[in-house]
């Protein structure tokens, strides 16, 4: 038999396996930066926000951002707590009264709160004094700050505020970094979980989110264990500069093994920080961003909306604006027959 007739033969069987191949693929495993199909999950459907502030002036700003979209108030509100001194990471800065009194507003809302781990968490200490205060929390030095902290929003009304705690451990810009000792912070995050969830009353869900891509330290090294973390989020921003969002997919540590290594720890998956960065002005990473969460279906995203971040308070980002209100606003109602 001549070799055209084998390939003529053979050819109609190659595409159909291939088809089938395809088919097989699950569909959170095929998202990129391709437009949605019609059909496809919107991010509509996912419980958003932004963080737009961490005081009154934000509760304000997440009522503008809904004006803006066209649609109902966002229902996640997103907040920091200073890292600077003990104080205040037990909760003393007085805005939290008023993001207990927007949560209170409506049963659908969700608070979410940054937890520095340490004081003087942006002050670029070196990383022998880093492993030491993380060795000092892990044998419980710091128990007594976490307390306050879960007894101040108890008695508030937030008790069932997700606690983002010692986020973007895996790079280097905090105190409460994980590379100088993984170990020892591991141990330190599990007595803080103990220490709040030991305050009656709590209902807090604890979130374990590194930076995307593997930066200073592979973000699986500093997971402290499924019994002490509630959710696994990931901060996902548009960087370094010329990276493709199907590169930020693919990348070691990065979009993909989060929701596989959230799915193997039967874990929700979150996005407490994205946005625009060091590409500009991108429409492709943000609406490849969007079909993401709407293919993944997190607990909550909140976006990052201030410059060079954001979309609705960053006039420098109109392209991307455009696509983030055209997958987030409200629907246009169809034309009547």
């Amino acid at each position: 038999m001549s070799s055209s007739r084998v390939r003529a033969l053979f050819l109609p069987l190659l595409i159909l396996l291939a088809l089938a191949s395809q088919s097989c693929v699950p569909l959170p495993y095929g998202a990129d930066a391709r437009p949605a199909l019609s059909g496809s999950p919107s991010p509509r459907s996912v419980k958003f926000g932004a963080y737009v502030g961490y005081g009154a002036d934000g509760i304000s700003r997440i009522a503008g951002l809904g004006t803006w979209l066209g649609r109902s108030t966002p229902t996640v509100g997103h907040a920091y707590l200073p890292g600077d001194r003990w104080s205040n990471i037990e909760g003393a800065p007085g805005y939290l009264a008023h993001w207990a009194t927007w949560r209170k507003a409506r049963k659908d809302r969700l608070f979410v709160l940054n937890v520095p781990l340490l004081e003087r968490n942006e002050a670029h200490l070196p990383d022998a004094t880093v492993r030491a205060e993380l060795r000092k929390g892990a044998k419980g030095a710091y128990d007594a700050h976490f307390r306050a902290l879960a007894g101040r929003l108890v008695s508030l009304g937030l008790r069932d505020t997700v606690l983002v705690l010692g986020w973007e451990m895996n790079g280097i810009t905090y105190t409460h970094r994980c590379g100088p000792d993984p170990a020892s912070w591991k141990r330190y995050w599990v007595r803080i979980v103990n220490a709040m969830r030991s305050v009656p009353g709590q209902r807090f869900r604890f979130e374990f989110t590194p930076n995307r891509g593997r930066d200073a330290v592979p973000w699986p090294r500093c997971y402290p264990g499924d019994r002490h973390v509630d959710i696994i989020g990931m901060d996902a921003y548009d960087a370094p500069r010329g990276l493709s969002f199907t590169a930020q997919l693919n990348e070691p540590y990065g979009l993909r093994e989060h929701v596989r290594f959230a799915r193997a720890h039967r874990k929700p998956i979150a996005f407490p920080e994205w946005g625009l960065y060091e590409n500009g002005d991108n429409s492709a990473y943000m609406r490849g961003m969007l079909n993401w969460i709407a293919r993944q279906k997190p607990l909550y995203q909140t976006i990052s909306d201030y410059c060079p971040h954001g979309v609705w308070r960053c006039r420098s980002n109109p392209k991307a604006s455009a696509v983030y209100k055209a997958l987030m606003g409200k629907k246009k109602p169809g034309k009547k027959k």
